[in-house]
């Protein structure tokens, strides 16, 4: 299946890219879309093993399936005051 990765502010610039596509097993998780990047190496290796998630606008965890053309989004700590 196919699923959509997208990244904001710190991750955005990290990753140095704001979406990316890509194919997964069908049955993946939101964690195994993670992992999967992060054995890609640099620079995905820069993205935490846990972050916050949403899938498809909804905050989701690590073990949440996905389905063919799911959005995910990396939501990147936020601070301030």
């Amino acid at each position: 299946m196919k699923v959509h990765a997208l990244f904001f502010a710190s991750y955005r610039e990290a990753v140095d890219r704001a979406r990316l596509s890509l194919s997964l097993p069908d049955g993946a998780t939101a964690g195994e879309l993670v992992r999967t990047l992060r054995d890609r190496g640099e620079p995905f290796d820069r993205l935490p093993a846990e972050p916050v998630l949403a899938v498809n606008e909804r905050y989701a965890s690590l073990g949440t399936p996905l389905t063919d053309d799911d959005v995910v989004a990396f939501i990147p700590p936020v601070a301030g005051g």
